[in-house]
């Protein structure tokens, strides 16, 4: 298990960790998800040892990464952004000297190497330097260091970026075979691979968690959860025949095509069937007819949009509560006694 209690990290003025505490069990994929600069990448440093947190702690299994650093990054296998890794190297060499840096020798190092070139299809590129290879091959180099070991938890940094959608598919359902018996969390801003990897999400925000649940929770919370899209053949004016019905909340048009609407249910409700029967009654000329069960871009849009305007409010407050003292402390002392009167 992987337990952060009261994470936080500063960089002088600024805080990129603010308060940070969740757990992660074994057998989850936890996706971790934020807009550009909401502390996902510092998060992942502290967590697996690169940089030392301001304040809290992170527990890998029973090891404190500040007090035990050896035990608990033993533990991990880390996919750091960008895949730096030794670009005048071959990836063969490459992954061999991780083996012995793993602590592995002989015979061990070959099949633990060979396992990894496997595992993430590198055998066409084992004897290229890591610099000739594209963005998408590094990122295999990667991904084989991380899980040469076998590690119990890996922590990845956008695993699938620069792969083309044949190499994103395979390294998904590699992820999914590994969190069978492992922790794993994925740092990442592309909303598709929560809900094709993930069993977990949480979405950070000016380095707060601002919401947590399975990817299906999360999406439950957008405004297009159980919303009905209609694709229209020909031009009609369904909202009339929809004006009646009290569990709609409204209904959008599609700006670009003009013959696809998206009909929006107030909370809580469901409204495919009432839909469905009146499409019927009116013989409405449908072509594509389906329920949505939310959309996860929604979610994240709404969230760190709200977090984001609260902390523009409070620093405005703060702002105002501070030149109101220093406005005070300017007042000579007979005004402000006169004031206090």
């Amino acid at each position: 298990m992987i337990e952060i209690s009261h994470l936080t990290k500063n960089f002088d003025q600024f805080t990129a960790i603010d308060d940070l505490s969740f757990t992660v069990k074994e057998g989850e994929v936890l996706g971790f998800l934020g807009p550009n600069g909401a502390g996902k990448s510092t998060t992942m440093k502290v967590i697996t040892g690169f940089l030392s947190p301001s304040s809290g702690t992170v527990t890998i299994d029973g090891h404190d990464i500040s007090k035990s650093p050896m035990a608990a990054k033993s533990l991990m296998g880390y996919l750091p952004e960008g895949a730096p890794s030794y670009g005048d190297m071959t990836t063969l060499e490459f992954l061999n000297f991780i083996a012995q840096v793993r602590g592995y020798r002989g015979e061990e190092i070959a099949s633990r190497v060979q396992h990894a070139i496997d595992e993430v299809e590198l055998a066409s590129v084992s004897q290229q330097t890591i610099d000739t290879l594209s963005k998408g091959f590094k990122r295999r180099v990667g991904l084989a260091q991380a899980i040469m070991h076998d590690p119990k938890v890996l922590i990845l940094d956008e695993p699938t970026d620069g792969l083309d959608p044949n190499q994103k598919h395979h390294v998904r359902e590699l992820i999914k075979n590994l969190a069978r018996d492992k922790i794993v969390i994925i740092s990442t801003h592309i909303l598709e691979e929560v809900t094709a990897v993930c069993s977990r999400a949480i979405i950070i925000s000016q380095g707060k968690i601002v919401a947590d649940g399975t990817p299906a929770e999360l999406e439950s919370r957008s405004k297009y959860h159980q919303a009905v899209s209609v694709r229209l053949t020909d031009d009609y004016d369904l909202e009339a025949d929809l004006a009646n019905l009290p569990d709609i909340a409204a209904v959008e048009r599609d700006e670009e095509n003009k013959l696809t609407f998206t009909i929006l249910a107030k909370e809580g409700k469901s409204i495919f069937s009432q839909v469905s029967g009146i499409a019927q009654s009116k013989q409405w000329p449908v072509t594509e007819f389906h329920v949505s069960r939310g959309q996860l871009e929604d979610v994240f849009r709404t969230v760190t949009q709200q977090s984001t305007s609260q902390q523009s409010m409070s620093q405005q407050s703060m702002s105002q509560q501070s030149m109101s003292q220093q406005s005070m402390s300017q007042q000579p002392i007979s005004q402000r006694q006169q004031g206090a009167e």
